[in-house]
């Protein structure tokens, strides 16, 4: 909303001519029979300048918005859900949580059209690691370079290294828990401050079958506490109880999402957190830098003076807002790039009781295939043990299984004797595989974003791959009755980094570069998918990017 509208809103509008002489508008205004003369009231003063405005609080905007907070910057975070309170409102009840989602439609395209809500961002302070599942494994230095290494493909415009330290304060901060020494990778100056997570039953029986296969097995790093843990700025938080239902929502905060983890730290340093806030509008100055944020809440719109802008809305709505004000487009890239973690899974029966509810949903993993010698593709993936919830996995039946009615019932009896393995792998970007906005519009009458992916031949020779060496370890855990269901993961690689605005629209420390004071800081940035979960690199990523920019502004 331009200044005038805003100062406007509130002024009284006299239907007589106001007097201007003050001694004989008082005579009036006392004499008999006189009309009451309407006083004007003054303009709600606008709001003042900050600092930053950072757009998004999971685990792109936390972490930064708590170093910023931290160096005393004066910071506005503007977040599209509301405030939860995880002992009230996360319920052990799959269906009751899906608040938790990012539930507006959003129109998939392509051959292997993508599946959103769940799987890619969520609703409140804390975005989509209130859901997410905390798996949180560390790339190898060689996912950064899938062009160097195979000629296809993107490298990272910064190295492994540059990231190590803000991995490590990660790890240490949030209290992962998982195995020392890690058997993969380089080897570390700080081992995991907590000891693994007991392994479920999908875990241990993932464990019996990739011996016999002889493939590597290990506790998953997770961002869920084995033991109780203190952390600054937010006191003790207790262990994980097991209760398996991470995708629900974590309800005593042993899960380090972001709203018990960096946002009480935000707060703390005086960071003012304005929930239930959707940014519809960016403003820019003459020079083309931006001015403001505009954003509606609670059916009112606002707007926001500021110096400087982080957008950490995540892979879809960062490239929207973008696209929807014609900022920072002239690489052609904001939207392009998109890429989506093959994430073929394997599920099996078995004679003993299972019960894939209960425990860390990721309890195991394996890089043993980060780059398989007998690969017919470039990059690679890792294997995980999954847990599951049963509304969930009866949806995947029905899809995958093409069972319904009857069948469907019958088949989901066996709900507690079943196990999961699936992988994570590299995506490579292909022009077919785009954001674009739609002309289909939403509530706000806002264009739905339309995101079109295809499977190319490099991502269906990694899950047939894959395919095979899972069912090998299942078949020598015991499994019978095993089947593959084909999914995609995590929406990457949207308005990406690189070393020139030829064809990237971030640098290498997320600032725009057709824009100085815009930054971006989320997966969308992304050059290539990495062959891992996304959300320990997002929140390094986070760090490192407010510590470069506050060098810059020293």
């Amino acid at each position: 909303m331009p200044d005038e509208e805003v100062l406007e809103e509130g002024l009284l509008t006299p239907t007589e001519p106001a007097v201007q002489d003050p001694l004989l508008r008082e005579l009036l205004a006392d004499a008999p029979g006189a009309v009451p003369q309407e006083k004007a009231q003054p303009a709600p003063a606008p709001p003042a300048e900050v600092d930053c405005v950072v757009v998004g609080l999971g685990a792109g905007g936390a972490p930064l918005l708590a170093r910023l907070a931290r160096a005393g910057l004066k910071v506005v975070a503007l977040e599209a859900g509301p405030w939860h309170n995880p002992a009230q409102e996360f319920a052990t009840d799959e269906k009751a949580q899906d608040f938790l989602f990012w539930n507006d439609e959003r129109l998939a395209a392509g051959a292997d059209p993508l599946a959103m809500g769940k799987n890619n961002s969520g609703t409140g302070v804390g975005g989509s690691t209130l859901h997410y599942t905390a798996y949180t494994p560390r790339p190898l230095p060689s996912d950064l370079h899938l062009r160097r290494d195979f000629g296809q493909g993107e490298d990272w415009p910064l190295s492994y290294d540059d990231l190590v330290p803000y991995y490590e304060e990660v790890e240490q901060f949030l209290g992962i828990s998982g195995p020392t020494p890690y058997p993969w990778g380089p080897a570390r100056a700080k081992g995991y401050p907590l000891g693994p997570l007991p392994l479920n039953s999908a875990a241990q029986l993932m464990v019996r079958g990739a011996e016999k296969v002889g493939i590597r097995t290990a506790p998953a790093a997770n961002a869920a506490l084995s033991a109780r843990y203190y952390q600054e700025g937010v006191g003790w938080r207790e262990a994980c109880t097991n209760r398996g239902f991470c995708q629900a929502g974590c309800s005593n905060g042993a899960k380090a999402s972001m709203d018990v983890t960096y946002i009480p730290l935000a707060v703390k340093y005086g960071a003012d957190i304005r929930p239930n806030s959707f940014v519809t509008e960016i403003e820019r100055d003459a020079r083309g830098h931006v001015a403001a944020v505009v954003y509606t809440q609670h059916g009112q719109a606002h707007r926001q003076p500021c110096r400087h802008l982080f957008l950490c809305a995540g892979s879809v709505e960062t490239p929207r807002l973008l696209l929807l004000n014609e900022l920072a487009l002239s690489s052609g890239q904001v939207g392009r790039n998109l890429m989506a973690h093959p994430g073929v899974q394997v599920w099996g029966t078995f004679e003993d009781e299972v019960r894939p509810h209960k425990g860390i949903p990721g309890g195991l993993i394996s890089q043993d295939t980060h780059r398989p010698a007998d690969a017919d593709f470039v990059g690679g993936y890792l294997l995980q043990s999954i847990g599951v919830m049963p509304v969930t996995f009866a949806g995947q039946v029905a899809r995958g299984r093409k069972l319904w009615g009857q069948e469907l019932r019958d088949y989901m009896r066996r709900y507690n004797h079943i196990a999961g393995i699936n992988i994570l792998g590299d995506c490579l970007p292909h022009p077919d595989n785009y954001l674009e906005l739609s002309d289909e519009l939403d509530a706000r009458q806002l264009p739905k974003p339309r995101l079109h992916f295809s499977a190319q031949e490099n991502e269906r020779r990694m899950n047939a791959h894959a395919e095979r060496l899972m069912r090998r370890i299942w078949e020598a855990a015991g499994a019978t009755d095993v089947w593959a269901f084909g999914r995609y993961a995590h929406v990457i690689g949207t308005a990406r980094m690189g070393r020139s605005g030829d064809d990237a629209v971030v640098d290498r420390d997320g600032r725009a570069f057709e824009v100085p004071n815009l930054y971006i800081c989320d997966n969308s940035t992304f050059p290539s998918a990495l062959s891992v979960n996304p959300a320990l690199t997002i929140m390094a990523l986070s760090l490192r990017t407010a510590d470069k920019f506050l060098e810059r502004q020293r």
